[in-house]
């Protein structure tokens, strides 16, 4: 079945942070306000985003300290909060894992309970609280999707709430809120985007809409990520990439990821790697070994990166120009960590994987995992 449904407001555009007061005002007068690790602070943003909150008559509980690869205890604390605090709506202003948290806290603190009960569908819910989104970098593309990805630290399971009851009531997309950030995270946040447009348009949940889109996203995100990384100011490249971040956050709530996302999650929720990391690990070899299914894609895919034949060298090319040429030992996966990622991985990522042009075996799954060591 093919659908497409993504009932959310993205203001899109330089300056347009100012519009987060009166966007959030719209649902409630007492927000919790979810932040990260520092930056936002740092940077200045948060007391402006406080002061633009106040003077539209807002208040706000600030929850800072949201950490990398987002965990279930985090968001428990967070809906934990709202609730006490009755608090009625939830706004977000950081990196992707901020939104994503902010989006699990607002379903979180109307369902009780195990959120792994949701994750793995054993249980479902329409309900949420109201979501205001504003990202700080142009990766994930969470403000434009129902998804929010969560690690359980117990389990070391990561996988997604999907529900379009997270769906932001309104994203604001301001490119100026982005241009903060270092370049390997601009790097590792611009490449995760590229495979969320990459992996929609090769996905066989794919369909005409989100082909469109994600195609579009690709052509944005690989032609200005390069350029951006180099130390560009050019806003036009800074836009490009804020618009395909959004591309593919909407490509992926249409047709989900593939296997590169499939075998990524298993590596970051046990050894808590970089996200955009991971991928540029293991896309590569996944591509190579997705040879004879799907070809036609991958052509359109390497032609658009880099004008080649051969999608993989093509990503390749692009990752050693933006200095993200790494594999999984680098970043403190080990050998050894193969049996579980795999196990881990037709646990957690069935779905993506069955949505990859080719099917993998277990053994064919753990060669890619010790052929991106």
């Amino acid at each position: 079945m093919k659908n497409y449904y993504l009932p959310t407001n993205l203001l899109f555009g330089r300056g347009r942070i100012s519009e987060i007061g009166t966007e959030t005002a719209k649902w409630s007068k007492r927000a919790l306000l979810v932040v990260g690790m520092g930056s936002a602070q740092k940077s200045g943003l948060l007391d402006r985003a406080l002061g633009i909150l106040k003077e539209a008559g807002v208040f706000c509980e600030i929850f800072s300290g949201v950490e990398p690869n987002p965990t279930t205890t985090t968001v428990y604390k967070g809906a934990s909060i709202a609730l006490e605090q009755n608090l009625g709506v939830i706004v977000g202003i950081g990196g992707g894992s901020v939104l994503d948290a902010a989006k699990a806290i607002a379903f979180s603190a109307l369902n009780p309970g195990d959120l792994s009960d949701y994750i793995f569908g054993r249980k479902t819910s329409d309900l949420a609280l109201p979501a205001i989104l504003a990202p700080t970098t142009c990766g994930t593309g969470s403000e434009g999707n129902g998804f929010a990805v969560l690690t359980n630290p117990e389990t070391g399971d990561k996988k997604s709430i999907k529900s379009h009851s997270i769906i932001a009531k309104a994203s604001i997309i301001d490119p100026e809120l982005m241009q903060t950030m270092p370049t390997r995270v601009l790097a590792t946040v611009g490449f995760d985007a590229l495979c969320h447009n990459m992996e929609a348009f090769l996905s066989k949940g794919s369909h005409p809409i989100a082909e469109g889109i994600a195609l579009r996203g690709v052509e944005l995100g690989a032609s200005s990520l390069a350029r951006a990384c180099s130390g560009s100011k050019c806003s036009k490249a800074w836009d490009d990439l804020a618009w395909a971040s959004v591309m593919g956050g909407m490509a992926i709530n249409m047709a989900g990821v593939t296997a590169p996302h499939g075998l990524e999650h298993p590596a970051s929720g046990l050894r808590n790697i970089t996200h955009g990391e991971g991928l540029a690990a293991l896309t590569p070899v996944i591509f190579d070994r997705s040879t004879g299914h799907g070809e036609d894609k991958f052509r359109v895919l390497a032609n658009i990166i880099g004008r080649e034949r051969n999608c993989a060298s093509a990503v390749r090319r692009l990752l050693h120009d933006i200095d993200l040429l790494v594999k999984l030992s680098d970043l403190g996966v080990k050998e050894e960590d193969a049996e579980w990622m795999t196990d881990n991985a037709l646990k957690i990522s069935k779905a993506g994987l069955d949505a990859h042009p080719k099917a993998f075996s277990r053994e064919e799954i753990k060669e890619i995992y010790l052929a991106a060591m």
